[in-house]
């Protein structure tokens, strides 16, 4: 079940706000003393995480469906996906937002306040496991305490609602706080200076079967970052802009349109190009025909 992105905060009855976090989508798939941690497009991470998996493996239930984000926390308690791998003292935490299955029953068609009420009684909140912080019930207050705190956003989740699989609801609504998103990357430039690899990488998002062009990122990398980005980027040369609208750059090597990129940046102009974008992390969980183009305006 995926969230709509919305505007701007609102506040309805029946409704309850969540924090938005950062990280990685999983569903959590436990079957006796096996479990699972696979991605939104189908990709097994249960190594990545071996501490989270094994939590999963101790709790009670002996089938489970758990639906939530892998995410790393700062200092501050907020999930920052660039952490990842960044910091090895910080520990990744799978924080838990709702159930599908519990004890061989389907709990899909259960309205939400249901589901939470179950996953409350299933899953402690410790450890490499937590639930999914609700920010109060009122929605204007909920994305003035995200905004103070620093957090991503918030979701908004209608109460009543079940769960609708493989579908994009309007029954949960996202708001951003951090303006950051998922862009296709289709391209990158010479190294200037010190730098190696690569100087800039190209970015943009489909619009309809177009990959419409959204701006250049050259900040946000590490020397390990440039490396690993090369090693990817070496099977998907090709000789033409995969863009529909390609920028007049120099010096541009093309690549097949395959690699996610999360990006955080100021804002998004009239034409929907980048301002001030820095490079936070590739995504795996999510396949380049999902980032589909959303300008916002200035």
């Amino acid at each position: 079940m995926l969230a709509t992105l919305v505007d701007a905060p609102f506040h309805a009855a029946g409704w309850v706000y969540e924090e938005k976090y950062d990280g990685i989508r999983i569903l959590a798939i436990k079957n006796g003393a096996r479990v699972q941690l696979v991605t939104r497009n189908l990709i097994d991470r249960t190594a990545d995480f071996p501490d989270i998996a094994a939590a999963i493996a101790r709790l009670p239930a002996p089938t489970l469906v758990l639906d939530g984000e892998i995410v790393v926390f700062d200092a501050e308690g907020v999930s920052r996906f660039q952490l990842f791998g960044a910091d090895t003292r910080r520990k990744p935490v799978y924080v838990v937002f709702d159930i599908l299955f519990a004890r061989r029953r389907d709990l899909r068609e259960l309205p939400l306040a249901e589901r939470r009420a179950i996953l409350e009684q299933i899953v402690p909140h410790g450890g490499p496991l937590r639930l999914a912080r609700r920010l109060g019930s009122d929605g204007f207050k909920a994305f003035e305490r995200a905004r103070a705190l620093g957090l991503e956003g918030i979701v908004a989740k209608e109460l009543a609602s079940p769960y609708e699989a493989g579908k994009r609801s309007a029954a949960w609504r996202k708001v951003k706080v951090r303006a950051e998103e998922e862009f296709v990357i289709g391209g990158y430039t010479r190294p200037a200076g010190a730098r190696t690899h690569l100087g800039a990488i190209l970015v943009g998002a489909f619009d309809s079967d177009r990959l419409r062009y959204g701006g250049k990122v050259g900040t946000g990398f590490t020397a390990k970052t440039l490396e690993d980005l090369a090693r990817r980027f070496r099977p998907l040369v090709q000789d033409t802009p995969p863009f529909a609208d390609p920028p007049r750059e120099r010096g541009v090597t093309w690549l097949k349109p395959r690699l996610v990129a999360q990006v955080g940046f100021m804002e998004r102009t009239a034409d929907g190009r980048l301002r001030h974008p820095v490079f936070l992390g590739l995504r795996d969980d999510k396949s380049a025909e999902e980032v589909r183009w959303a300008p916002h305006t200035a």
